[in-house]
């Protein structure tokens, strides 16, 4: 697919939309671009563009400033338009609400559960300052990191 030439877009194409701490490309389908938002998947996206009304299949430069606005909106409300299943941060530890989780706050969130773990000392932690796999992989034969294992010769 060829790149669209400056007469085919027009003056008032995006190139770039400014939303959730994060560069969406206005030249990409709009389910697409949103995927740049961390936190913000296929689903999610697909299902932010049918909440929206929007065409998930069209360029997001071709979003007009009220439709960002609405976008953006639609993306902040995200976690009161879906069922509980859909959002990524379903029974919070702190406040006990379900939220859906954008830009920044997923990497503090993550951070932050982590460093919970650690200060606790429970197995998870303990693997995560150790730096070892933590979901039970296998550890004998994969993964391993420091000095070169293998067969000497003389």
């Amino acid at each position: 697919m060829a790149r669209p030439t400056e007469e085919e877009l027009g003056d008032d194409f995006s190139y770039i939309i400014r939303m959730a701490d994060a560069d969406v490309d206005g030249l990409k389908p709009l389910a697409t671009a949103l995927t740049s938002i961390k936190g913000i998947g296929h689903r999610t996206a697909h299902q932010i563009c049918k909440l929206g009304g929007f065409d998930a299949e069209r360029a997001a430069g071709f979003l007009d400033k009220d439709q960002q606005a609405k976008l953006v909106e639609m993306v902040e409300s995200y976690a009161e338009n879906v069922p509980l299943w859909m959002l990524n941060r379903q029974r919070d530890i702190e406040t006990g609400d379900e939220l859906h989780l954008t830009g920044q706050a997923v990497k503090f969130t993550h951070q932050d559960d982590i460093q919970r773990h650690r200060t606790m000392k429970s197995y998870r932690g303990v693997r995560h300052a150790s730096g070892h796999k933590v979901r039970g992989q296998r550890g004998k034969s994969n993964g391993r990191f420091g000095l070169t294992m293998g067969v000497k010769r003389k």
